[in-house]
């Protein structure tokens, strides 16, 4: 495994990290034996960065890595926990309790990175409100370090005028082949600050693995239904550069998965990319994407075939 170093003491994360959305009703894995078997794979791989949310299965993430963590006999200071607080929560009262209750499901007495996971839009909290109550945290020793997600460049401005004596550390946006908006200005922010970066839905929800085809796309039930990525009209875009991705997968012995994720962290060196995984052999294969590099010649391929691919989002008008 690689590593790179995260925040102004220089902590250790893995290269390769695992997401943990996955345990939910929204993914399918609600069995702890199941997410304590994909949890102990990561460990014994070298993955020590973890990546979860308050939100995600109701507090039930949370509650299994907690859990796995405790009964695998994880020393505290050998993974780094990242999870994210909703934009429903920052509010000064909720930002306490929240991470309060947060505390209690992972076990642990800190949260080595929390993350603002979308921007309180429905509710309106002041942003500098939140963001002192955010840094009394790190202040009281209940946090780490901060970071963002799906945050939009203006409103990250704003909320690091309103720290003190800290800044963010990290950045998570959607970020993958086939969905590259993020090269625009969210990358470029990120190194420019030394943030490191964290592409969520790094495969495209699997869309790049190989698995399907324009004949044979399924009809998920999961969060995948009805995804505009696997809408006809978009995947037959994508179709040459997946089949790109599998003939280059090829000459290399590796996964498709795998070629993905390598070309992602030669884009920069501060990427971390955080896929989930359904069962021990995926997170296998996502570890087994770092430790070798891609040509810059297949790299380049892979770049031109899906630098000009455009995801079409209004797909609800060609379902209705």
């Amino acid at each position: 495994m690689e590593y790179v170093r995260l925040g102004r003491d220089g902590l250790k994360i893995s290269r390769i990290g695992l997401g943990t959305w996955q345990f939910s009703e929204a993914w399918g894995v609600l069995e702890y034996e199941r997410a304590r078997e994909i949890i102990s794979k990561a460990l014994e791989m070298g993955i020590n960065f973890f990546d979860t949310a308050m939100v995600y299965g109701g507090g039930r993430s949370e509650e299994f890595i907690g859990r796995a963590f405790e009964e695998l006999g994880v020393k505290r200071d050998e993974v780094v926990i990242a999870t994210k607080i909703p934009g429903d929560f920052l509010s000064p009262i909720d930002v306490f309790k929240s991470v309060d209750v947060s505390l209690r499901r992972l076990r642990t007495s800190y949260i080595d990175l929390l993350q603002l996971h979308w921007p309180p839009c429905w509710h309106n909290h002041p942003t500098c409100q939140y963001m002192r109550a955010l840094e009394r945290l790190v202040k009281l020793g209940k946090v780490r370090y901060l970071g963002v997600s799906n945050y939009p460049i203006a409103l990250l401005e704003e909320a690091r005028s309103c720290l003190s004596t800290i800044d963010f550390v990290s950045m998570q946006y959607r970020y993958n082949l086939l969905e590259r908006q993020a090269e625009i200005e969210l990358i470029p922010y990120a190194e420019k600050n030394n943030m490191v970066f964290l592409p969520w839905s790094p495969l495209a929800k699997g869309a790049v693995t190989g698995k399907y085809t324009p004949e044979n796309i399924p009809e998920f039930k999961d969060v995948r239904n009805r995804d505009p990525v696997f809408h006809p009209e978009n995947f037959n875009k994508a179709w040459p550069a997946i089949k790109l991705l599998i003939e280059i997968a090829e000459k290399y012995g590796k996964t498709p998965a795998q070629i993905a994720l390598n070309w992602m962290i030669m884009y920069s060196d501060n990427i971390v990319p955080i896929p989930g995984a359904k069962n021990p052999k995926q997170v296998e294969d996502n570890a087994n994407s770092v430790g070798w590099r891609l040509s810059y010649e297949d790299w380049r391929r892979i770049d031109d075939a899906t630098k000009n691919i455009r995801i079409m989002y209004s797909t609800w008008y060609v379902y209705s």
